[in-house]
């Protein structure tokens, strides 16, 4: 174990890792955004629009996400889409991971009980509002759960934008891995560097889970 060696790149791995972070965060946002148009699309009265959604996430989880990165950045130029490595590694991950999350956030939503529905419309309220006032504050915990899950899952899948060009962690540690052929030292870095990001995630989500609970036990 040359420990001297993972002391001189750590700086290089921090930086990395941040540029992880990063990408992380864009892709979670795009799939948040996309996770939230499929689920409504979902619950749609029209049936072109539920079944457009169905079709999405029955593509998007058939087909790997290896494909889908190489398919956007590499072929999108035959189409006119000419994007840099980040953004078409953010907006393919997170075209991703948003078909996996509207599924537990569809469910999440479909497990509060169906007689809050029906007693929030008796009183008056429309559908929105019922949704937004009685449905979503219910379902919370649970979309909580699935955020937490899919967060981690793109946080490490991640990894596969290295194959685009994507200056993120693993690029970063194979671009090491070359100059020092030393793989189990840099990879070791590396690892630890994902470690310390999931864990974080993971202690961030169970705050948030906290911090709703004390809510909810505060508000009943």
């Amino acid at each position: 174990m040359d420990v001297a060696l993972i002391q001189r790149i750590a700086p290089f791995i921090l930086e990395a890792a941040l540029k992880t972070m990063q990408l992380a965060a864009a892709s979670l946002a795009i799939g948040l955004a996309a996770a939230v148009a499929l689920v409504a699309a979902r619950m749609s009265r029209q049936a072109i629009w539920r079944g457009l959604s169905a079709a999405y996430v029955s593509v998007i989880r058939g087909t790997p996400l290896l494909v889908q990165l190489f398919l956007v950045f590499f072929g999108g130029p035959q189409l006119g889409l000419n994007l840099t490595p980040f953004q078409a590694g953010a907006i393919t991950m997170g075209l991703n991971i948003g078909a996996y999350m509207s599924v537990g956030l569809h469910g999440a939503i479909i497990a509060v009980e169906h007689g809050q529905y029906e007693a929030a419309r008796s009183l008056g309220f429309g559908r929105l509002d019922t949704m937004r006032l009685f449905i979503l504050p219910q379902a919370a915990p649970l979309m909580l759960r699935t955020l937490g899950v899919n967060t981690v899952i793109l946080t490490k899948g991640t990894a596969l934008a290295s194959t685009i060009g994507v200056v993120e962690l693993t690029y970063s540690a194979q671009r090491f891995v070359t100059s020092t052929y030393k793989p189990f030292e840099v990879f070791a870095a590396a690892g630890i560097a994902y470690l310390i990001i999931i864990l974080a995630i993971m202690l961030g989500i169970r705050g948030l889970e906290s911090l709703f609970g004390t809510a909810e036990r505060g508000r009943v």
